[in-house]
């Protein structure tokens, strides 16, 4: 059983997971192509899957690709918890500059679909994260793009002290919205 939730932005949703727990522990269908489609009536080919671990306070992103190259993104944290969010960067649609936050971990087992044209984030709450996502395109470097997490056009409480947040250089200076263009 997978359980779709529908969040504020326009294509994209929370799924849910079943989990079986008894004395032994936890299990739960990671993925199921066929489930998949039947939940969200999308028809997509994941094509890579990537992995990362990061310690508490790492923010990683806001990312994305562009042009040609767009992924979308079914994200999950494997284990520990994160403040997931993206950004609907389409310009034509009806959400456009519109964020959605939700908690992923271990725990609950959420994972999000992240559509194309979204821009996407994390950042870990808990000691340490292991956050997995399937993509439908492949990574390109020429289309290797981002914007400033705290971009004030998009007023994203990350719920964590700024002067804590470990960020990366390169997403510590991506440019703000207003400074892409879009």
């Amino acid at each position: 059983m997978l359980e779709l939730e529908q969040t504020p932005l326009k294509d994209c949703f929370l799924l849910k997971p079943s989990v079986f727990q008894d004395h032994r522990g936890t299990f739960l269908e990671s993925f199921s192509q066929r489930r998949f489609e039947e939940v969200t009536g999308l028809q997509m080919e994941f094509v890579q899957d990537n992995q990362s671990s990061s310690k508490k306070g790492v923010l990683r992103g806001l990312h994305f690709q562009k042009g040609k190259y767009a992924q979308s993104k079914l994200v999950r944290t494997v284990a520990g918890k994160v403040l997931d969010v993206v950004v609907d960067l389409r310009p034509h649609s009806p959400t456009y500059k519109k964020s959605y936050k939700a908690i992923l971990s271990d725990e609950n087992h959420h994972q999000l679909f992240v559509p194309a044209g979204f821009a996407h984030g994390f950042l870990t709450l808990s000691d340490k994260s292991v956050f997995a996502y399937k993509c439908d395109q492949y990574f390109h470097k020429e289309a290797d793009a981002g914007v400033y997490f705290n971009d004030p056009e998009f007023g994203i409480d990350w719920e964590f002290p700024e002067e804590q947040l470990i960020l990366s250089e390169k997403d510590a200076n991506l440019p703000t919205l207003m400074e892409l263009g879009l």
